[in-house]
């Protein structure tokens, strides 16, 4: 009798094990559902995310390209504009007289020396004057 009652109790300790390994088990392979699926999800994104980066950084070439474009339009406007001052007779006349303002030489100076008629003198000194006072 004793005999069967250790036989009774080895085989409840033995189904309440498998039991309890059973939830395990379901835990075990739920968790590992849930990761696999959490890992699905986290590969998608790093796809979009690289998708996204690659459009960007075609994106910043082109804008580059166009930067690189506008950089030397102006580089040749402002050789341009440089040549079409120092062809200028009287853009050259002017200048001087600009640089004879800024360098404090008086009205009838500028008259003489640059051959300008009194009133354009006297705008450039007037115009020197409120570029100083700004």
């Amino acid at each position: 009798m004793l005999l069967l009652s250790l036989v009774i109790s080895a085989l409840a300790l033995v189904l309440v094990c498998f039991v309890i390994l059973y939830g395990l088990n379901r835990k075990i392979a739920y968790a590992a559902d849930k990761t696999q699926q959490q890992l699905g999800d986290a590969l998608q994104q790093n796809s979009i995310l690289r998708s996204e980066v690659a459009e960007m950084r075609a994106g910043m070439l082109s804008i580059g390209k166009r930067l690189v474009a506008v950089e030397q339009r102006n580089q040749e406007l402002a050789q341009q504009q440089d040549a079409q001052k120092y062809d200028d007779p009287d853009a050259k006349i002017y200048s001087r007289a600009v640089k004879m303002v800024e360098l404090g030489a008086d009205i009838e100076e500028i008259i003489r020396e640059c051959e300008l008629p009194r009133a354009e003198a006297e705008l450039l000194m007037s115009l020197h004057q409120q570029k100083g006072a700004n």
